[in-house]
């Protein structure tokens, strides 16, 4: 018996295990992500939209979690009048690289009951899911292939 052999095999059945935890962890973050966009663009959905005036914006930095850099992040803040007339004020939870243009225009959805709740109209679980999927999908499929090539024993 050959306990080489043995140790080999016992190993890559250990990163097979690891990889389909990783791919399904990954797979469900993906799902749950994308559920939880869905929501809220058909929430609203019906919600009337409006042009609202980019009055600045909110510094920030991404969280450079998965050893990534920080990055310098700008949430726009805006305002529009809702249909009593008030003004409201509102930021953007879509972040932007470049700092906002004061006096630029931005597409708005707001709580017709509750005018103080608004969302910038932005699809990204388009954008989400057409860059995680392939992307998740081309990494197991190599993780994949690199636990049954690589040497052990």
């Amino acid at each position: 018996m050959h306990a080489g052999c043995d140790m080999g095999d016992a190993l890559k059945i250990v990163l097979y295990i690891i990889w389909t935890l990783f791919a399904a962890a990954a797979a469900a973050a993906c799902i749950l992500s994308l559920r939880k966009t869905k929501a809220q663009e058909r929430r609203i959905d019906g919600w009337p939209k409006v042009q609202v005036t980019v009055t600045g914006g909110r510094e920030g930095w991404t969280s450079g979690v998965g050893n990534t850099n920080r990055n310098r992040r700008y949430w726009p803040t805006y305002q529009f009048t809702g249909p009593q007339g008030v003004l409201y004020l509102g930021e953007s939870e879509v972040s932007l690289v470049e700092r906002p243009v004061p006096g630029s225009v931005l597409e708005v959805a707001y709580n017709a009951e509750n005018p103080e709740e608004s969302f910038e109209v932005a699809h990204p679980s388009k954008l989400l899911l057409g860059c995680l999927a392939p992307f998740f999908g081309l990494f197991a499929l190599a993780s994949f292939w690199f636990i049954g090539v690589f040497p052990l024993g």
